[in-house]
């Protein structure tokens, strides 16, 4: 989208009029010679038309129609530039109009109006002091009648007053059309430039919404949907969202709408549209009187991630200072463990305790490496990798030393995928949740999938499914909770660390709760352009 601050161009704007009205009062002249042509082709002329020379008259009213029609030529052409054809025009209307108005008996003949509209006009196109030498050559012009009729002609048909009282007019009416048409031109050029001020606003206005990461949306009453921005298509992690109705987009939003039109508000709680990976809260508030209703849908998984960052930055400080302060004393618990296990004066009961203090040294040792690791999330080396190729080679390694889980992995493609992810953090998300999903299925005939592709808005994704008996949906609101697991041997920190580190390579690792029988996790990668389709 293009916005354009400044002036309007009044220039070229007042220059197509100029030209719009000079050929509007040219059909004018058109008109009128062809009508003083019919009345007098054949005489005698009403009169006063050439009372005084009617073959004047006559061949004159030919003349001013060729003039006009040769003029309209010109301005088609729109050659020669406008002043020199304005004042053309003029000369030519202040001529023949005296032509004609001697041919009818001087300025009595009350042809003379013909020529103060002329003056009208050109004072109107013109600027400047133009008009008032429109005003004055044709005065002059009606003098020069009075004065060549009083010396040449018969001494009844001059009238020196009334050709002063037609100059009067002629400048007056030049004076106020110029005065008024400024006044109309800087009118509109005030009005042009509200208009491109207004213009600019509205562009302006439609692009941050259409930027805005809240979702917006217009309803009318019957909730058919009027506007919505690109973040709607962003929380349903969809490129374009075809629905016209509130209720086809979301039935249960639809439900809080009417609640909130009936003046039953409740307190706003996150929900989340069927499919997508976003919550969000929605706010109403009413447009006009019945004109309809504003829906903002707040994305609040962004916010709680910021808000959830913050606190981890704080407490992350916290969490390593007290790790490597517990480093030291668990590493001496742990070798004096192992100097007692040696021992040989110890019994079957002290071998038994001795390992159970080693078993528990090494899951705290294990929680204080998962918590160090919580540090340097945010130290991704992003790369651009081939899916498919890369999920082999992980699955290859991972079995490394246990080549009868080769048979349990599987992985399916159905198009080439590249994504730009830290290879090492994709390395340990994968490992987390192949761990998990190896800890519930039946470890002889159990299956975990692999498969990556495209959603139907272009975003690549990673899922990792397995045949298992699933997650509860108690327990589904609590997976990526750090320290929630339901394993005695777990640090419950796997699900946790892997969407740390999701996110801090711009993707997001979810639970897929509609997934059944098992269970399945999909990371949904940020758009790329080297994401083959």
């Amino acid at each position: 989208m293009r916005v354009t601050f400044g002036p309007a161009p009044q220039t070229q704007l007042h220059q197509q009029q100029a030209w719009g009205a000079l050929r509007v009062f040219n059909f004018y002249r058109l008109a009128l010679s062809a009508a003083f042509c019919l009345l007098t082709y054949r005489a005698p002329a009403p009169p006063p038309l050439g009372s005084s020379d009617h073959t004047l008259f006559f061949y004159t009213s030919f003349a001013y129609l060729g003039l006009a029609l040769f003029a309209e030529l010109l301005l088609s052409l729109r050659r020669p530039h406008f002043d020199l054809q304005l004042t053309s025009h003029m000369l030519m209307d202040v001529v023949v109009l005296t032509l004609l108005m001697h041919a009818s008996g001087g300025v009595t003949s009350g042809l003379g109006i013909l020529m103060v509209v002329s003056v009208a006009n050109g004072a109107m196109i013109t600027a400047g002091r133009t008009a008032g030498l429109f005003a004055a050559i044709a005065t002059i012009a009606v003098l020069i009648e009075q004065t060549y009729s009083l010396l040449e002609l018969d001494q009844t048909n001059f009238s020196y007053p009334h050709a002063g009282f037609l100059g009067i007019t002629l400048f007056t009416t030049a004076m106020l059309a110029h005065v008024l048409a400024r006044r109309a031109r800087e009118s509109e050029a005030l009005a042009a430039q509200r208009g491109v001020d207004l213009a600019n606003m509205s562009q302006l206005t439609e692009y941050i919404i259409q930027h805005m990461r809240t979702g917006v949306l217009v309803v009318d009453r019957h909730q058919r949907i009027h506007l919505r921005n690109a973040a709607v298509n962003d929380l349903f992690d969809r490129s374009e969202v075809d629905e016209h109705y509130l209720p086809h987009l979301s039935a249960e939003l639809s439900q809080r709408y009417e609640a909130w039109y009936q003046g039953q508000e409740r307190a706003s709680s996150p929900m989340r549209f069927v499919g997508s990976s976003h919550d969000f809260i929605p706010r109403f508030m009413r447009i006009g009187s019945d004109s309809g209703t504003l829906i903002f849908l707040e994305d609040v998984t962004t916010s709680n991630f910021q808000a959830q960052q913050l606190k981890l930055a704080s407490l992350g400080r916290l969490t390593a200072s007290i790790a490597h302060e517990i480093r030291n004393p668990l590493g001496a618990i742990s070798h004096a463990s192992e100097l007692l296990a040696e021992s040989p004066n110890s019994d079957a009961q002290d071998q038994r305790l001795t390992q159970i203090i080693a078993n528990q040294s090494q899951r705290m040792n294990a929680i204080i490496e998962n918590v160090l690791q919580l540090g340097r999330r945010d130290r991704s080396q992003p790369a651009l990798l081939d899916l498919h190729t890369w999920l082999e080679h992980f699955v290859a390694e991972y079995c490394i030393g246990r080549p009868h889980l080769t048979a349990r992995f599987s992985v399916v493609c159905d198009e080439p995928l590249q994504v730009m992810f830290d290879p090492t953090h994709l390395q340990q998300i994968l490992g987390n949740l192949c761990d998990n999903a190896l800890r519930h299925i039946d470890i002889e005939r159990g299956l975990v999938i692999l498969r990556c592709g495209h959603l139907k808005n272009g975003r690549g994704y990673l899922e990792v499914s397995d045949d298992g008996p699933g997650i509860s949906s108690a327990d589904q609101g609590h997976i990526f909770e750090p320290f929630f697991t339901n394993d005695a041997s777990g640090t419950g920190l796997g699900l946790y660390i892997a969407r740390e580190m999701a996110e801090c390579n711009r993707s997001h690792l979810t639970y897929l709760s509609e997934a059944a029988p098992g269970a399945s996790f999909r990371l949904l990668f940020p758009e790329h352009k080297h994401q083959v389709s």
